[in-house]
């Protein structure tokens, strides 16, 4: 990023990510957690619970496992922002996913403060496209 703000942004929302992460982690562990294994076999959860019993193991709903193959970036500030906000909206959208199928608060509830978290997140990215784009602009016409 050509900026130390845009930088820092990155840094913040970076880490936060990693937080989304462990709230979902936890929340997985919590729901497989004493389950019975007729629920869990009827949650179609068998095959997680295999491999991780009830562990946080980073994965797809469709059970592929996250890579850094997921990640997209061009190097070039415009193109890599762009990419940004178009993630935070697929969480978003993966967010009201769940909360269409969930009907347990102890689910909807931070899955819904997630949600908003994306919204910040792609507010903040556009932000930082727009001054990003505005140095590029000025930079072309000089």
């Amino acid at each position: 990023m050509p900026t130390d703000e845009t930088r820092a942004l990155l840094t913040d929302i970076g880490t936060e990510e990693l937080a989304h992460w462990e709230i979902l982690g936890a929340m997985i562990r919590q729901c497989l957690k004493g389950a019975p294994i007729a629920a869990i076999k009827a949650a179609g959860m068998e095959a997680y619970y295999v491999d991780h019993d009830c562990g946080v193991y980073p994965c797809s709903s469709a059970g592929v496992p996250f890579s850094a193959a997921a990640l997209q970036v061009k190097g070039d500030p415009i193109a890599d922002l762009t990419e940004d906000m178009a993630a935070e909206q697929k969480a978003r959208a993966t967010y009201e996913h769940i909360l269409r199928l969930a009907d347990d608060p102890a689910i909807k509830d931070p899955i819904s403060f997630l949600r908003m978290r994306e919204i910040v997140h792609f507010q903040r990215f556009g932000e930082a496209l727009d001054k990003v784009q505005s140095m590029q602009n000025k930079k072309c016409r000089k």
